[in-house]
């Protein structure tokens, strides 16, 4: 069965952001695909070192959890990273993770070859559009497939829990969602 990985860049126990991957997941199952929902939640993920260990091993050898995050996008057909947005870009540590998973992938296989998906931005105002800007650069290097949707997969939320709020934003996620599913079973065929 065709699987979607779904990564939580926020903090924060029951973020918008989580709520905003939540309403995702459930249309690209509605559509047949598996998904799993891995936050990043309590893990100090560390900026590459270049130490080209990932060349050597094909994983990456930091100890800070991104490895097992690796492991499962090993076995998938998609990926969805979605960050909050604090101070007008994506944070530190789903740029860092991002830029690690691309690296392992170029030096172990090009496990992210084709893999569709995109990302998602949450925020209060600004720094949206930087932000899936910067993210979308991970899927056009890795030679990946972006979905589209309607319009920009942004949610406009503050408070947390509040995501729900912004209906256009959170349609425009489940549309995101299930284009994502439905690319991936053309593929899949």
């Amino acid at each position: 069965m065709s699987k979607v990985i779904l990564l939580n860049a926020s903090p924060r126990r029951d973020s918008n952001t989580k709520i905003a991957l939540e309403q995702c997941s459930r249309e690209i199952e509605a559509e047949g695909v598996e998904t799993e929902i891995i936050s990043l939640r309590g893990k100090r993920i560390q900026s590459c070192i270049a130490c080209d260990k990932c060349h050597e091993m094909g994983n990456c050898v930091l100890p800070d959890g991104l490895d097992e995050i690796i492991t499962k996008l090993r076995d998938s057909d998609g990926f969805i990273p979605a960050a909050p947005v604090y101070f007008g870009t994506a944070r530190g540590d789903i740029m860092s993770a991002l830029q690690r998973i691309g690296r392992v992938s170029r030096h172990g296989g090009h496990f992210l070859d084709w893999m569709v998906g995109g990302p998602i931005a949450v925020a209060r105002r600004g720094g949206v559009t930087l932000t899936l800007q910067e993210m979308s650069m991970f899927f056009t290097i890795n030679n990946m497939i972006m979905a589209g949707s309607n319009y920009w997969n942004m949610v406009i939320a503050y408070d947390e829990g509040t995501a729900l709020e912004d209906e256009e934003g959170i349609e425009t996620v489940r549309l995101f969602g299930r284009n994502v599913a439905q690319i991936i079973k053309k593929l899949r065929g």
